[in-house]
């Protein structure tokens, strides 16, 4: 059973490792660690990834700074309380680890497929110049009744196809995990800049 649920949630992503492990918790005395990817978009900017790895799967007493590294796994979500609110935290949970050559280019650098529910109102818009943009909340269901909500973007066609699903429709979606800098207003004179994460779709299924 618990496969199968994993099927619906899949990540592949390959880039360099940008930062230290840093401890994030344990359970059942297994640890588990943070670390920042740095993933090429096809300009030339990249994304910037944090990913949950395991201490049984990496030695993470060494610093792989600069080095590359693959990773299958799932995107997670967890809620994190702070300000008096919920934050949402999402990161690449690795289930597996290898390094590979930065030349490597018979690897996609970052896909990932979803199969879950719309929880929220899709949000559609359009930019000043007329590009339509649809925002959506993803629930994908996990083994032993958890759920992890995964923002979402998609444009053009996909963009309007979105803005008819009503909450509680089932989705499939192929696309890549981006992330995006902007600056939070923490009270009147103070603001913070703040990443944040989501999945730009590249295609999208409506199942009944």
């Amino acid at each position: 059973m618990a496969d199968k649920v994993i099927e619906n949630n899949q990540v592949s992503i390959m880039g360099k490792v940008a930062s230290e492990f840093a401890f994030s918790h344990e359970v059942f005395g297994e640890g588990f660690y943070m670390v920042d990817l740095l993933v090429k978009r096809l300009s030339d900017s990249s994304d910037r990834i944090p990913v949950m790895i395991s201490e049984r799967l990496i030695d993470v007493t060494q610093d792989y700074q600069g080095e590359y590294i693959q990773v299958e796994g799932q995107f997670r979500s967890y809620n994190r309380h702070e300000e008096k609110k919920n934050r949402l935290v999402l990161s690449v949970f690795a289930r597996e680890v290898r390094f590979v050559e930065e030349e490597d280019d018979k690897i996609k650098s970052n896909q990932i497929f979803l199969d879950g529910f719309v929880c929220k109102p899709t949000v559609y818009r359009k930019t000043p110049l007329g590009r339509e943009i649809a925002d959506m909340l993803i629930a994908v269901n996990r083994p032993y009744g958890k759920s992890d909500y995964i923002p979402c973007i998609c444009w053009g066609r996909n963009a309007r196809f979105a803005s008819n699903f009503d909450v509680g429709s089932r989705v499939q979606i192929w696309g890549r995990i981006q992330s995006r800098e902007y600056m939070k207003k923490l009270d009147a004179d103070q603001t913070e800049k703040r990443t944040a994460y989501e999945v730009s779709i590249s295609k999208l299924e409506y199942l009944e």
